[in-house]
């Protein structure tokens, strides 16, 4: 009997039939298809949207921050339809919910609102192809922590997308002065710049922690009802920042006679904010969930090239230059990192099959010896 009381405890009425994350599972690939997809669109859409919400004179990260996990009663819908009202699963929800996952759970959550915070005033004040080129270091501190924590194996790819993607923030660093708006200080820059690589440095160590507690994850089910609980962390964090800093007045003060597109456009904005937050956090959970914390990363840092080009056509951001260079290294360290895979996958299935055959041949021996004797 395992005395960890983080370990799943399987009960045969509501367990499902399978191991959700095992890659012969039904609907495996198809539940991680829709993980990304929302990961793809909740990503590009809630960093842009982030962006217009300042663009048009909104001004509280307090707000910015907010709508990014605000949105957690949308997870209670596949939480309690599919048992009560669908009756297509017979695990009820919550089921086996240990009170360290539930600790672990608001911790993490309390983590991920700071996080919230961080990118919300580095996105204030960088344009939009900056900040997500700034946020592709989360890989670099993504395969750091993954190394220690996750005792991910380091290799040749990994390194090289780790130099890569280093020089790729380091030239941004160096061409801060060029880049700023004009009507943005160099010291308000530089806050943003570096709150935004503070914002992938919590994000990056959030994924592999999330890896280990997901090993005792069995279905995905959990994982919605774990993302329900930090994202309510998050969302306390959140409102008692907004109360102690008047947010909540301001809210309805920017809404009224500071946001430049009326009213009802910024409730709009706000409710199109928290609903693709929404689908950005939870097909992370999923991807790691699915696959390993390196490889959610990964498409996160391919997916944030969507983001500068995003940020390019919709807003105009300069797109000449270091930028380019930037983004070239960035994509380099990216194709890098998934040639490696795909040499590693490669060699594993061919070890595989060789171990396959040999246990084969040695079973034929095994038999031959038998009829002889």
């Amino acid at each position: 009997m395992n005395n960890n009381p983080t370990h799943i405890v399987h009960h045969e009425e509501d367990e499902p039939e399978e191991d959700q994350k095992a890659e012969t599972s039904k609907g495996y690939f198809m539940l991680l298809l829709v993980n990304y997809l929302f990961l793809f669109v909740g990503s590009v859409s809630a960093s842009l949207l982030s962006k217009f919400y300042f663009n048009h004179k909104g001004s509280s990260r307090w707000v910015s921050t907010w709508v990014q996990c605000g949105g957690f009663p949308f997870l209670l819908f596949p939480i309690f339809l599919p048992y009560y009202v669908f009756k297509c699963t017979k695990r009820k929800p919550f089921s086996h919910f240990s009170r360290k996952i539930f600790s672990l759970s608001v911790f993490i959550g309390l983590l991920l609102g700071v996080n919230n915070l961080l990118f919300s005033w580095g996105n204030s004040y960088l344009p939009v192809s900056t900040s997500s080129l700034l946020l592709s270091s989360q890989l670099v501190f993504n395969l750091i922590f993954s190394v220690v924590i996750a005792k991910q194996r380091l290799t040749f790819s990994n390194l090289n997308a780790v130099t890569l993607l280093t020089l790729s923030s380091v030239l941004l660093a160096l061409y801060s002065g060029h880049d700023k708006a004009s009507n943005l200080s160099k010291s308000n820059y530089f806050i943003g710049f570096f709150c935004t690589v503070g914002a992938g440095l919590l994000f990056a160590l959030y994924l592999p922690v999330m890896e280990i507690i997901y090993k005792k994850v069995y279905c995905y089910s959990m994982v919605v009802e774990m993302q329900l609980i930090m994202e309510v962390a998050a969302t306390a964090l959140a409102t008692v920042g907004m109360s102690f800093s008047g947010g909540f007045a301001e809210m309805r003060r920017e809404s009224e006679r500071v946001f430049d597109l009326g009213k009802k456009m910024y409730w709009v904005t706000v409710f199109a904010n928290v609903v693709t937050w929404q689908l950005c956090f939870m097909g992370t959970a999923g991807m790691v969930f699915l696959t390993s914390s390196l490889t959610g990363a990964i498409c996160m840092t391919a997916i944030l090239a969507m983001n500068v080009i995003g940020g390019v056509v919709v807003y105009g951001d300069n797109f000449g230059g270091v930028k380019v260079v930037s983004t070239v290294l960035c994509s380099w360290g990216f194709c890098s990192y998934v040639y490696g895979m795909y040499v590693k996958i490669k060699l594993e299935k061919e070890e595989k099959e060789k171990k396959e055959k040999m246990e084969i041949n040695n079973s034929n021996v095994m038999e031959m010896v038998q009829i002889v004797v």
